[in-house]
């Protein structure tokens, strides 16, 4: 499988899966929601990055051990590789799984040549992640994102100057012309807007960064319903109330990526309602 985010998203609109799909017994972040997440039609798998106190890199969101390992008192970072791997997710119900935490390399070396992957967390290891996926040999399918933090800018352009970067922006990206002559391989941007108004939402932005070369990421994910990230264009939207007012409005706005936690049922909609093609795919007839 060639790699060419560009072009991928020249064709149609790519799906990314927020941790995989998740459900029933099979926790978030594990081989398996991804796997799925792959069957389901997802052109992007996203994870997540912790280490242990050693030292190793593992698939986990940080923060969430109390929710899907039920630890209370201990944080990965304070437990070693082996302690990491005597432990289980827990599914919806907080009972214990059979599924352990991976680690970095083992996810890398399972979707090598694959799909695309999106290291999310990356702005607390980059240098580590980096390394992992220059190991793997898998440049042409990473992308990683991070606040426009100068850490992280700087380690880019000193390390790291092929590596796809996003950096994640709140309504206004004031950065995009530094960007462009930074050296970084600035791909396009992760954007969050509270408003359809917010500029990063406005078609005149969208345009634009399309004009220089640059993709736009947008989340339909809800975190915390407290605090959307797409004004409510959300899949929480789409499923409960409107999919043209939710997956919809995103579309037609013209994002590239939308990631979800309902790959195939937003793939089904944007086949079913002619939007997931920008172009003919090679082969295909109406």
């Amino acid at each position: 499988m060639k790699f060419d985010l560009h072009q991928a998203a020249s064709e149609k609109i790519l799906v990314v899966a927020h941790r995989g799909v998740a459900g029933g017994n099979i926790p978030c972040n594990t081989i398996t929601a991804y796997e799925t997440a792959l069957k389901q039609g997802a052109d992007m798998i996203e994870t997540d990055v912790s280490i242990s106190s050693d030292g190793v890199l593992v698939v986990f969101h940080p923060g969430e051990e109390p929710h899907h390992l039920g630890l209370t008192d201990r944080r990965l970072p304070q437990m070693t590789f082996e302690e990491i791997r005597a432990l289980r997710y827990r599914n919806y119900d907080r009972t214990p799984t059979q599924f352990g935490i991976v680690p970095f390399d083992d996810l890398l070396e399972t979707f090598r040549g694959r799909c695309y992957i999106n290291v999310d967390k990356f702005w607390d290891h980059p240098e580590a992640i980096y390394r992992a996926i220059k190991r793997h040999n898998m440049l042409d399918q990473i992308v990683v994102k991070s606040d426009p933090n100068e850490t992280v800018l700087r380690m880019l352009r000193e390390l790291a100057p092929e590596l796809a970067f996003m950096p994640i922006v709140g309504r206004t990206h004031p950065l995009h012309g530094e960007l462009m002559r930074s050296g970084i391989r600035y791909v396009g941007a992760e954007v969050l807007f509270d408003t359809d108004d917010d500029e990063v939402a406005s078609p005149a932005f969208l345009d634009m960064m399309h004009r220089d070369g640059k993709l736009v990421w947008v989340n339909s994910i809800i975190f915390d319903c407290r605090r959307q990230l797409s004004a409510g264009h959300s899949d929480d939207t789409a499923l409960s109330e409107s999919m043209d007012r939710g997956w919809g409005w995103l579309a037609d706005r013209g994002f590239d990526l939308i990631q979800t936690d309902w790959p195939q049922m937003l793939i089904g909609y944007l086949k079913e309602t002619g939007r997931y093609f920008k172009q003919k795919p090679a082969g295909r007839h109406e």
